[in-house]
């Protein structure tokens, strides 16, 4: 009988917490056997920041495009993920459930929640970090329209005075939302740009 993949195990190898390690291949069995989510989820806590940098972003890349199986086990867990929000240390798994969460189903009151946590994302040392959480916030606006106007005014801020990454980032952004500003509820578009920002020659 063939022995379960240990995700734990495949999750610890790489030469530093910021190295993709098995990553993909990760991705491709949580993918194949949805089930194997909810341990995926539950090392987003590890001690071990390597284990729970590369959990979080098997998380952002399958939260991209779950399928509904994936979807329902991630919807198991989103209390737990608007918590540690707050709480995450590791600047991988910052950045990922930056992007992550606001993907969810979230209610008004859950995106607040998310959003308030990711204003304090924009005071982290990281230019991901806060980047990601430009992307939330404006990600947040499609379950929480009336926060629109505020998350404008806050893109067009950094887009003068933030870091090269954010000033790029906001402008994207901006295109993105001012047109929905009439149309009542914003649909900002949601970017795959954990796989590109650390290439844009900026201090992660």
């Amino acid at each position: 009988m063939r022995r379960a993949v240990d995700l734990r195990g495949e999750l610890a190898v790489g030469r530093h917490a910021l190295d993709a390690g098995r990553v993909q291949r990760v991705e491709e069995l949580v993918r194949a056997h949805p089930r194997r989510a909810e341990r995926l989820l539950e090392l987003l806590w590890d001690d071990d920041a390597g284990v729970a940098s590369r959990a979080a972003d098997v998380f952002e890349r399958i939260s991209r495009d779950a399928s509904p199986a994936l979807g329902r086990v991630i919807a198991g867990f989103k209390d737990s993920l608007i918590g540690l929000l707050p709480e995450a240390r590791f600047t991988k798994l910052r950045w990922n459930l930056a992007f992550a969460v606001p993907r969810l189903e979230l209610s008004r009151a859950e995106a607040r929640r998310v959003a308030a946590a990711l204003e304090g994302y924009l005071g982290d040392r990281s230019s991901i970090v806060k980047t990601a959480a430009l992307q939330g916030l404006a990600d947040l606006t499609r379950h929480d329209p009336a926060r629109l106007p505020e998350v404008v005014e806050l893109l067009q801020i950094k887009g003068r005075s933030g870091t090269p990454a954010m000033r790029a980032r906001s402008r994207i952004l901006l295109k993105r939302l001012t047109p929905a500003r009439g149309r009542g509820r914003g649909e900002p578009g949601t970017s795959c740009m954990a796989d590109t920002l650390g290439g844009q020659g900026e201090a992660i």
